[in-house]
């Protein structure tokens, strides 16, 4: 509902902007009514999906997003993407779930396990690549907490598993803080 713009928007200052996207309109409303409600004026939330931000080349200078990018289908445009609308030296900075092994198959169609950000996390090598290939360098990837499925928990947002196969997932799973940063041109 628009708190982490917000709150960036807090930290720029007047003189800079923070934009909020999202594709849902009911989303866009409720992050307006808060903005209005917080009386900041330095906040654009914009209608539109990750793998094509309405805003032109070279326009923000940091990325945020809290679990959103495994959400997409399309992960290497989104990695474009966030390059194109970074200026150059840029940093994108994400809150993210990645993988440490592969989930099983059935995992990963489960409509509860992706809604709840995990049958769309990648490996932690394959978001590495990814950055890399759309252009990114000094690419890190910090494992914040590692998640156990062998607990109540774990049926719940894998509900298409057994409970033997929970157990196989413990350590798979976790949030990370993925940073990388567009480069200078030569």
């Amino acid at each position: 509902a628009g708190l982490d713009v917000l709150l960036s928007a807090r930290r720029v200052g007047p003189s800079g902007k923070a934009y909020g996207l999202d594709m849902t309109d009911e989303m866009l409303d409720e992050a307006r009514a808060n903005q209005a409600k917080a009386g900041i004026n330095n906040v654009e939330f914009l209608k539109g999906h990750i793998e094509d931000i309405p805003l032109p080349e070279n326009t923000v200078d940091v990325i945020i997003s809290n679990c959103v990018i495994n959400l997409s289908g399309n992960k290497d445009q989104v990695m474009k993407e966030a390059l194109r609308v970074l200026k150059p030296g840029g940093r994108f900075a994400v809150s993210d779930i990645v993988l440490k092994k592969p989930l099983p198959e059935k995992a990963q169609k489960d409509v509860i396990a992706w809604t709840g950000c995990v049958a769309g996390a990648m490996l932690e090598q394959d978001y590495n690549e990814k950055l890399a290939r759309a252009g990114f360098t000094d690419i890190e990837i910090e494992t914040t907490r590692v998640y156990s499925f062998s607990g109540h928990e774990g049926g719940e947002l894998l509900p298409s598993l057994s409970g033997d196969e929970l157990k196989e997932l413990d350590g798979t799973v976790a949030s990370a803080f993925i940073r990388a940063i567009k480069p200078q041109p030569d």
